[in-house]
């Protein structure tokens, strides 16, 4: 549950140290299934905020007593993303999703780990050797935190949000192995759907729009906007009206991804320009860009 504590606790929070003894972590089979969750109905307004990250995903879900994170960027952004929960008086994650092992992925989690109270971490089958990697493996181990592999398709509520995850089908891909190990992540608000897609490219989309998944209002690009002939299924299966690429101007999106979005009438967002806030609520559902 999300926690809201005056300024200086907060600060004292992030300072402090954690004395509990750490076990080996040892990745597990998720302990909820799709078929053990019951959806909840929505008890106060989401937000989700889309942070400006270049090309790397960070997505901070929150209402008044819960927050869940997908991703964590780049690494060195997890002191950014801190400094956003602190302002917003969140200091536990009920969950942290990472969608694959990808350095501009998982490059913050040792600092949200080490600054934040994460109940529970969800994480893709296929682990990618690399620094950023090997200090997310040291910070979950330092705080005996037991990550979560998902292999079946698992769903957990928060304060009336539901998240569908949904994994790979394969242990290996021969094609883009990290990538397209991406846990996808359905968030269901009321009746508002979002859709992060992590990194899929072909090989997975197919694979999971093979499933027909349901119309989203929103759908997070996969990929950071690269082109993937799978992008035409996924825009007609999920018929989104708002569209959101990270990508960054050194590396833009690719004008193929523009032009099918532009022609299906969604409009585009794109977290290279802005840090992107969407609010879901009785009044209906906002997408718009936004400052720090």
């Amino acid at each position: 549950m999300k926690r809201f504590l005056p300024l200086m606790m907060i600060l004292l929070f992030l300072c402090a140290g954690c004395q509990a003894t750490p076990a080996k972590p040892q990745p597990t089979e998720p302990a909820t299934t799709a078929a053990e969750a019951k959806p909840v109905p929505p008890q106060s307004d989401l937000k989700v905020y889309c942070f400006a990250a270049g090309k790397a995903d960070a997505f901070l879900f929150y209402t008044d007593n819960s927050a869940v994170l997908i991703d964590t960027g780049e690494s060195g952004y997890g002191k950014t993303i801190v400094q956003k929960c602190a302002d917003l008086g969140i200091n536990e994650l009920d969950c942290l999703i990472l969608t694959h092992f990808d350095k501009d992925h998982i490059g913050g989690a040792k600092k949200v780990i080490d600054s934040l109270k994460v109940d529970r971490i969800l994480q893709s089958n296929s682990p990618k050797e690399s620094d950023a990697y090997a200090k997310y493996l040291e910070a979950i181990e330092r705080k005996a935190i037991m990550p979560e592999t998902v292999r079946s398709v698992l769903q957990f509520n928060a304060d009336g949000v539901n998240y569908t995850v949904d994994p790979p089908a394969r242990e290996v891909y021969e094609d883009s192995a990290s990538n397209n190990s991406s846990l996808i992540t359905t968030v269901t608000h009321g009746d508002v759907n979002m859709l992060f897609l992590g990194d899929a490219e072909d090989a997975r989309l197919q694979e999971y729009l093979a499933k027909n998944p349901r119309p989203c209002q929103v759908v997070k690009l996969p990929h950071h906007g690269k082109w993937h002939s799978a992008l035409n299924a996924l825009m007609a299966q999920t018929k989104p009206d708002y569209v959101i690429a990270t990508s960054s101007s050194d590396e833009l999106e690719d004008d193929q991804t523009v032009k099918l979005v532009n022609d299906s009438g969604a409009q585009l967002f794109l977290t290279r320009q802005a840090p992107v806030e969407i609010t879901s609520s009785a009044q209906g559902l906002q997408v718009r860009y936004t400052d720090f």
